[in-house]
């Protein structure tokens, strides 16, 4: 089992399903060995019933499809398919927060009260928005309908992509990639990627690239800020996670998915008094909730609600025979979980329209009546407790503390105000660059390991990490979400880490949260007046596997940010759109792509990449 995980829960865990007799992702994987060599590179092509067409990476087969589309073709359509799905993903969540907020201000959503005043007024004033002299509802109501505007725009770009720094902003324009209206980009894909439209593979990459821009400048900023004016804006604050979070004597309610709407209201009805005493009357000490990858993400950074592990790990969560309910919204959800929990007394409860699991109970989540669906979520949970099964009881004691909660707020706090001391220690060179680790977990890599090899690589070079998603459980469960982290670090870094009382590594939220990372980018690259592709920043996601990932990467290279990925993308039955991707885009839009499965031969693609932007900036002279 050691070669599936670096994590100490995951692999006992792995050993107990195994006993139980429960399949988890790694067997599934290796039941599907060898996998599909075509779909491997991205050379085959459903888009019509013509096919299925496929392209002989070697020659000697067929060269085109039935219609005449090469390989180029078929694989610029399926990546622009695939930033398309993650895109809509992403800004479809947008959209669920700002149609919160909207019923909120028309007092349709009482559960949900504005939060943070401060950064809706800021957030109303960014969109043009008046705010003297009227109300919070007033303002709430006409904030969430321009945001709203923006799904379907009718303008030239969207309102966030003011922050970016001007010579960005030429460029994109200039090349016709400015983002227009989120769900505009996502629909022109699609039909730019129908049988008999766009040939071109450099024009299809084009729009993909437009297509994200308009998640991370658009639905994915829309998500983040607007989460923050509903649930309030994270502040750095301490918890616990891995599998050891569960507790053997209380009533354990996992919370996975993505929409915070959910998860916020399940944390606070878990803390009712009769749902309490209900648990108690049933022999539990309490109600235990906890979260899973992204929700777990949102709730831990604005409550320090402990976090049971990342996307790997939830089967695992279930297999510890000690949870009540695993209670589900949308993205990253394994349609196993239900088939896993019918080995134990797990109950899957599904929530959302858009997200069916058979075999799962569905209890309809409704923002008009949020805290009454919660209670009823719990309630069931608490009654499912009286049928757990001791003997299938095994959760450990794996757990490990954290420091979470660095919004771009709470950055800016914890410099005074301003961005000005971490650019000091950037020239300096106590802090040699900034690198965001991002993703998923990839079963086909081991469990963490690229992660947290690539993070330590670079922290103990001076460089400041700063994670979001899984990638950030992962060195949460670690111990590198704690400034006593810093013993791990370079001179330079350890001390700007101990004069601040950081960690090394810089929680900044879910995989939505990105765009927190990318505010912070435009910010720096403003105030020292150059663009973003200047600065020396650097990305990578080195255990990725989701199309919500290859959006993001395209948004951050279209940004100007070089972008390292350690699973390999389906694209390398297109030499052409390989090149493309990974060197003639640093020509087009300043920034591109490197594959390095190694993580630490890519933190020295990394710190090579910062050397160089530090030279360019006369920082090191």
């Amino acid at each position: 089992m050691t070669e599936r995980s670096v994590d100490r829960a995951t692999i006992k865990m792995l050993k107990k399903a195994r006993s139980d007799g429960v399949s988890t992702a790694w067997d599934r994987l290796a039941a599907q060995e060898p996998q599909c060599g075509f779909g491997q590179l991205g050379l085959c092509c459903r888009n019509c019933n013509m096919g299925p067409c496929r392209i002989d990476p070697f020659g000697d087969g067929p060269q085109q499809g039935v219609c005449g589309a090469n390989a180029d073709t078929i694989v610029a359509r399926n990546l622009v398919r695939a930033i398309a799905a993650g895109a809509a993903s992403h800004s479809d969540h947008g959209r669920g927060i700002a149609l919160t907020l909207y019923a909120s201000a028309k007092g349709e959503a009482p559960d949900y009260p504005v939060k943070d005043e401060a950064k809706l007024k800021a957030l109303a004033v960014e969109f043009g928005i008046a705010t003297e002299g009227r109300s919070v509802q007033e303002i709430a109501l006409q904030l969430a309908d321009r945001v709203l505007d923006e799904f379907g725009s009718k303008r030239s770009s969207l309102q966030f992509v003011n922050r970016v720094p001007s010579k960005r902003r030429e460029l994109w324009n200039k090349l016709g990639i400015t983002p227009r209206g989120i769900d505009r980009e996502v629909v022109e894909c699609m039909h730019r990627t129908h049988v008999g439209v766009d040939n071109d593979y450099v024009s299809l990459v084009l729009q993909g690239l437009r297509a994200a821009l308009s998640d991370g400048w658009g639905g994915s900023m829309v998500a983040t800020e607007l989460s923050d004016v509903l649930f309030g804006t994270p502040k750095p604050v301490r918890g616990s996670c891995n599998l050891g979070v569960l507790k053997e004597d209380m009533v354990n309610i996992i919370v996975h998915g993505h929409e915070p709407t959910l998860s916020e209201v399940i944390v606070h009805a878990a803390r009712d008094r009769e749902l309490l005493e209900e648990a108690r009357k049933r022999g539990a000490a309490g109600i235990n909730v906890c979260g899973m990858c992204c929700t777990g993400n949102e709730i831990l950074m604005r409550h320090g609600v402990p976090v049971a592990g990342n996307f790997l790990q939830q089967e695992l969560a279930v297999v510890t025979g000690a949870v009540e309910a695993v209670v589900v919204d949308i993205q990253c959800i394994y349609p196993s979980l239900p088939q896993v929990a019918g080995c134990y007394h797990t109950k899957v409860i599904s929530t959302s329209p858009k997200a069916k699991f058979p075999g799962a109970e569905h209890i309809p989540f409704d923002e008009h009546n949020a805290v009454g669906v919660a209670r009823r979520i719990v309630r069931t949970a608490v009654e499912n407790f009286t049928n757990r099964k001791p003997e299938l009881v095994n959760i450990r004691s794996d757990r490990q503390d954290y420091v979470a909660g660095f919004s771009v707020e709470a950055i800016l706090e914890a410099l005074g105000g301003s961005l000005d001391p971490l650019l000091d220690v950037v020239k300096s060179g106590a802090v040699k660059g900034i690198v965001a680790v991002v993703g998923c977990n990839n079963p086909k890599y081991k469990q963490d390991y690229s992660h947290l090899t690539f993070v330590r690589e670079l922290i103990k070079r001076d460089a400041l990490v700063v994670g979001t998603g899984c990638a950030a459980i992962a060195c949460a469960k670690a111990g590198l979400l704690l400034p006593e982290a810093a013993q791990e670090a370079g001179e330079g870094l350890a001390g700007v880490c101990r004069a601040l009382g950081i960690p090394p590594v810089l929680h900044m939220g879910s995989c939505v949260d990105i765009s927190r990372i990318m505010t912070v980018a435009a910010a720096m690259a403003n105030a020292l007046g150059v663009d973003i592709a200047d600065l020396p920043l650097a990305a990578a996601a080195p255990e990725w596997m989701s199309e919500k990932a290859v959006s993001i990467g395209a948004y951050v290279v279209a940004s100007g940010i070089f972008t390292i990925l350690g699973t390999v993308p389906p694209v390398l039955g297109s030499k052409n759109l390989a090149e493309l991707l990974t060197a003639g885009a640093t020509r087009v839009v300043g920034a591109a792509f490197a594959v390095e499965e190694d993580p630490v031969a890519a933190a020295q693609l990394a710190i090579k990449h910062i050397a160089a932007k530090r030279k360019a900036l006369g920082l090191d002279n």
